[in-house]
C-alpha cells in the first residue's frame, strides 16, 4: 500500500522542473517583450560631448534634449510655429505686450504642476547666461491666472516665437532646478518632455525611460499620448565609420545625424532606411581677428579665398548638400546677401593679398615675412567627418602658402580650449540654428573666446548687432537689419564658410518604423513620438 506513495515522489520535482521550465519560458518572453520596447539611439560627432542637460546654462544640447522637455512653442520644418505648452499667443499692435495661455493638466516628472507661476520663475533664470537675449526683451512676466501669462517688453522683439521655440528653451521644474542648483542638468534633468532621464554619462550616454503621463504633445504629432518607445539609450559615438558599423550590426538601431559621404554604404543596406530633411547647418573656419598673423584682414581674407567650397562639397559628400558661402543657412532671407560680400573660392585673389601682406613665396612653397614662416594652427574635433574635412582645408591652404598645424581635440573639451582666447588661430566647426540672431551668438564681441571662436571685436559690428538684436520693430526691418550685419561679418573675413549639408538620419527597419513625414525642423520629440518599434 506504501508503493504508490513511494513511487509518486519522483513526480513531484518533475512537476516543478517543467514549472520552472514554464516560469523561465514566461519570464523570458516577458523579459523579451521588454527589450523589444527599448531601442538604441546614436548621437555622432556634432553633437557628441554635451557637458549637460540644463536648457537654461548650456552652450551645446544634442538631440536627447527634445525628449526631455517641451517648450511653448514648436517650429515646424517650413518654420511655422505651432502650440505646444502654450495653446494660443497673441501681441499688442506695438509688439509691447504678448499673452500666452497655457495647456491645462501638465506635470513635471517629478509630479510639479506646470502652470503660469512656472513661467514667472523661468524667464529671470536666464539673466547673467550665456542664453539671456532669448529672454532680454521681456521685462517682466504677470501671472494674470493659473494658465494664462502676460509678457510686458522692454522692446519690441518680433524674434519671440522663434526663440520660444529653440531648444534652450525647454522648461525644467522649478522644484529639481533650485534643489539641484549647479547640478542640474547633470545628476538629474526633469522637465515635461514625453520621457525620463534614467541616466547620463557625459561623453557616453543618456537612458532615457518613458514618461507614461505624458499626454500634452503638440499639433506636430498624431500621438497624443505616451510614447510607443519605452526606453531610450542615446549612445555618443565620435567616430562616424563606428557608428555606421554599429548601425549596421545591430547595436544601434537610429542614427541621429549622417555625414553625406556615408549615403552609398547605408542605402546599400537592405535593412536600413535613410531620410533626409532640410538642413539647418553650416560648416566653417573661424579664424581668430586677434591673434597674429589674422590681426591683418588681408591675410584673413586670403585664407578664406584659399577654401575651395565647391570641391569639399563634390569630393567629400557627392555633391548632396550644397557649398557655403555665408554664414546663415541659404533658406534665410538675411542669407541673400549683396554677392560681392558671398566668399567663394579664388586661390589667384588670396595670393595676390598674402603678397601685398608683405608674405612671400619660400623655396619650399610656404611664405615668409620678417624671416618668419606663415605658419598657423588648425584645430577640429575628433569626428571622421571633421577630420577629414580639416586635411582638405589644411592642404588648401597650403596650395596658397601658408602652412597649417592640425591638432585634434576631444569634443569636450575644445570650448574650453577656445575660452582661453590665444591659443587658436584656425578650426573647422559647425553650428546648426535656423535663425539669423546665430551671427549674433558668434560674432558678439561679449562672447570672445567661445562662442565668439573668431575673437570679433569690432566697433561697427557692434553697433550693427544692437540695431538687429533690439531695434527692429517688424519681421521685415529685422531681416532687413541682420541682413547688413551679415555683410559686415562677411567684409571683414573673421570666418571663411564650407558647406551646408542636408539633415540626414538613418534607421534599422528590422527594429524601427518612423513616419514618413518628420515634423520639425530637426528629429525630434514630434517625431518619436509617432514612432514605434517593429519587433
Amino acid at each position: 500500500m506504501t508503493m504508490p506513495s513511494s513511487a509518486s515522489r519522483p513526480a513531484k520535482p518533475a512537476r516543478l522542473l517543467i514549472s520552472s521550465l514554464l516560469g523561465a519560458g514566461v519570464a523570458l518572453g516577458a523579459m523579451s517583450f521588454a527589450m523589444a520596447q527599448e531601442a538604441t539611439f546614436a548621437v555622432t560627432a556634432r553633437e557628441v560631448g554635451a557637458p549637460s542637460y540644463n536648457p537654461i546654462t548650456a552652450t551645446k544640447l544634442n538631440s536627447a534634449n527634445s525628449l526631455i522637455y517641451d517648450r511653448l512653442i514648436q517650429q515646424d520644418a517650413d518654420q511655422t510655429f505651432h502650440p505646444h505648452l502654450a495653446t494660443s499667443w497673441e501681441t499688442t499692435p506695438d509688439g509691447m505686450q504678448w499673452t500666452f495661455k497655457l495647456k491645462a493638466g501638465v506635470k513635471f516628472h517629478d509630479g510639479e504642476p506646470f502652470n503660469a507661476k512656472v513661467i514667472e520663475w523661468w524667464v529671470p533664470k536666464f539673466k547673467g547666461t550665456e542664453n539671456a537675449d532669448t529672454v532680454a526683451a521681456i521685462e517682466r512676466v504677470e501671472v494674470v491666472d493659473d494658465l494664462t501669462v502676460k509678457f510686458h517688453m522692454k522692446n519690441p522683439d518680433p524674434n519671440l516665437l522663434f526663440n520660444l521655440s529653440t531648444s534652450f528653451m525647454g522648461i525644467p521644474s522649478p522644484k529639481a532646478y533650485d534643489a539641484l542648483g549647479d547640478k542640474f542638468g547633470v545628476t538629474a534633468s526633469v522637465g515635461t518632455g514625453p520621457f525620463k532621464v534614467e541616466s547620463f554619462v557625459v561623453g557616453q550616454q543618456t537612458v532615457l525611460v518613458r514618461n507614461d503621463d505624458y499626454k500634452w504633445a503638440s499639433a506636430l504629432s498624431t500621438n497624443k499620448g505616451a510614447a510607443k518607445i519605452k526606453k531610450i539609450t542615446v549612445r555618443e559615438i565620435a567616430d562616424d565609420s563606428t557608428a555606421f558599423l554599429e548601425l549596421k550590426t545591430g547595436g544601434v538601431d537610429l542614427l541621429y545625424t549622417v555625414p553625406a559621404d556615408f549615403l552609398p554604404r547605408l542605402k546599400a543596406e537592405k535593412s536600413v532606411k535613410v531620410m533626409q530633411i532640410p538642413g539647418t547647418e553650416i560648416v566653417y573656419m573661424p579664424i581668430n581677428t586677434q591673434v597674429e598673423p589674422f590681426t591683418d584682414i588681408k591675410v584673413r581674407a586670403a585664407a578664406a579665398y584659399a577654401i575651395n567650397q565647391k570641391d569639399i562639397w563634390q569630393t567629400l559628400y557627392g555633391g548632396v548638400g550644397q557649398p557655403a558661402n555665408g554664414f546663415l543657412i541659404s533658406g534665410l532671407a538675411e542669407a541673400k546677401v549683396d554677392p560681392k560680400f558671398a566668399i567663394s573660392h579664388d586661390a589667384a585673389r588670396a595670393k595676390t593679398l598674402l603678397d601685398e601682406a608683405g608674405w612671400k613665396a619660400g623655396p619650399d612653397g610656404i611664405r615668409v615675412k620678417d624671416g618668419k614662416k606663415l605658419q598657423v594652427k588648425l584645430w577640429t574635433t575628433n569626428g571622421t567627418e571633421f577630420k577629414r574635412i580639416t586635411e582638405v582645408v589644411q592642404a588648401q591652404l597650403k596650395a596658397i602658402g601658408m602652412a597649417a598645424d592640425i591638432t585634434v581635440f576631444d569634443a569636450s573639451t575644445i570650448n574650453a580650449q577656445y575660452k582661453k582666447k590665444t591659443d587658436h588661430q584656425l578650426a573647422v566647426r559647425s553650428y546648426s540654428w535656423t535663425n539669423a540672431d546665430i551671427i549674433d551668438w558668434f560674432f558678439a564681441a561679449k562672447r570672445a573666446g567661445y562662442p565668439n571662436v573668431s575673437m570679433l571685436n569690432d566697433p561697427k559690428a557692434e553697433e550693427l548687432n544692437v540695431v538687429a538684436m533690439t531695434k527692429s520693430r517688424s519681421w521685415d526691418e529685422r531681416v532687413i537689419n541682420f541682413r547688413k550685419y551679415h555683410e559686415y561679418i562677411l567684409s571683414q573675413y573673421a570666418f571663411a564658410p564650407i558647406y551646408e549639408p542636408v539633415n540626414i538620419f538613418a534607421y534599422s527597419t528590422k527594429k524601427l518604423k518612423l513616419p514618413e513625414t518628420v515634423r520639425g525642423t530637426r528629429l525630434t520629440s514630434q517625431t518619436i513620438l509617432d514612432s514605434e518599434i517593429t519587433n
